[in-house]
């Protein structure tokens, strides 16, 4: 194919699945995107919004399974759209383990090797290849490329990303990954767009606050270092994920308190993080709405703010200096409480936020007087897919590169 247009974006759950459809020629567009949730019940619902933001499809329905959801997707699709075919689909896949470093046309063989790599990230990744597998069998003809979030930081240095563990163990893949590797490479992209390129090479700290969050150091327009590591609950605390914990915590569970290791997984992942500390929600603007009248949101509030300082204050470190502070995410481009909480006890580091310009959510948020520019730049996971998979698939080129 010389010239795919019409190129579909999935990111795949285990129980909801989105997508977005995007018009890749003259000029990025993006046409559609919606979701389908509740897969594997009987009240499965779908819904589709225009490029405008309007409800084009809803419709509940059971969804016993990806493959049913992604069949009433396509069905609806032709119906209503019959001229504007799919040509491509990219995938966001969490994870590409030691093997893979740059987006896949997703053959054969190196399904496979994900196949392989699912112990990687048991909560993710046979979700993900349920779908790509899905597409394939409703439409075979259609080419298929994975982008991988781990990719991004395949640059960091050996010695940010080695754990303390014996040899044996790092060989088999035990290694600090880093993940928002989708979502760095756009931010990334637009930095690079706007801004000299002596300011874009620069040490820049990308924030990317939302339900997953994670801080990642970049220098040269690299990765040097991330604060998820093995997996994505890994570092700060996020919304239902504990964030970075003494491992013994673990072994107490499972030796002490005798609890099964789907049960640990589930504590962690899913039972952790904001929701735990606050015993009423995972979600940022809930905890913030309630937090002059509830200590316990209060609480949450303040801690991931703590945490977040305390990480980013290591990454200027990892960086030897700071030029520039760039929020993105759900939390990261919303909250410019959160933004202040977060700046404004590192005066030391050069950071100092303006208040008026924070609080309007504007493109720059540091005061004139900041060595340290602060910016918010919205993330879009999804174009970025979408231009891997364009360029993959016009170009036919794959790449298999092992860390070494």
């Amino acid at each position: 194919m010389n010239d795919p247009d019409k190129i579909l974006t999935i990111n795949s759950g285990s129980t909801s699945l989105k997508f977005a459809l995007f018009q890749m020629v003259p000029s990025e567009k993006r046409l559609l995107s919606g979701k389908l949730d509740h897969i594997g019940s009987g009240s499965g619902r779908c819904e589709a919004k225009d490029s405008q933001g309007a409800v084009i499809w809803q419709e509940s329905l059971p969804l016993p399974d990806h493959r049913a959801g992604l069949a009433r997707f396509f069905a609806w699709f032709e119906t209503a759209a019959p001229s504007d075919g799919i040509d491509a689909v990219g995938h966001r896949l969490v994870h590409g383990g030691p093997v893979f470093g740059a987006p896949r046309l997703l053959t054969s063989p190196v399904l496979q090797t994900l196949q392989d790599l699912s112990g990687l990230a048991p909560d993710h990744l046979p979700h993900e290849l349920e779908a790509v597998r899905s597409i394939r069998k409703l439409k075979p003809d259609l080419p298929q490329v994975g982008c991988f979030d781990t990719a991004f930081h395949r640059s960091m240095p050996f010695f940010a990303r080695t754990y303390a563990l014996p040899l044996s163990l790092r060989k088999e893949g035990l290694v600090h990954y880093g993940f928002h590797g989708i979502s760095c490479e756009y931010v990334f992209s637009v930095l690079e767009k706007i801004l000299p390129p002596e300011r874009a090479q620069g040490r820049i700290v990308l924030a990317h606050l939302g339900g997953g969050a994670s801080m990642t150091a970049i220098h040269g327009g690299k990765s040097v270092d991330t604060t998820m590591g093995f997996t994505p609950t890994s570092g700060l605390v996020m919304g239902t994920r504990c964030g970075d914990l003494d491992p013994g915590i673990v072994l107490y569970l499972l030796r002490e308190r005798g609890l099964r290791l789907t049960t640990v997984a589930r504590l962690l992942s899913e039972e952790s993080g904001l929701l735990a500390l606050s015993e009423s929600s995972g979600e940022m603007r809930d905890l913030l709405s309630a937090e002059a009248t509830d200590s316990k949101a209060a609480a949450a509030v303040e801690i991931f703010c703590y945490q977040a300082r305390k990480f980013l204050a290591s990454l200027a470190a990892a960086l030897e200096g700071l030029d520039m502070l760039v929020f993105t995410g759900g939390i990261g481009e919303n909250a410019p409480e959160i933004r202040e909480r977060i700046c404004e006890p590192l005066a030391f580091l050069g950071l100092q936020i303006d208040r008026e310009r924070n609080r309007k959510n504007e493109p720059i948020i540091s005061s004139e007087k900041s060595r340290v520019e602060i910016r918010v730049v919205p993330t879009d996971e999804e174009r970025m897919i979408a231009r891997h998979t364009q360029a993959l698939v016009r170009s036919g080129r794959a790449s298999l590169e092992p860390i070494r």
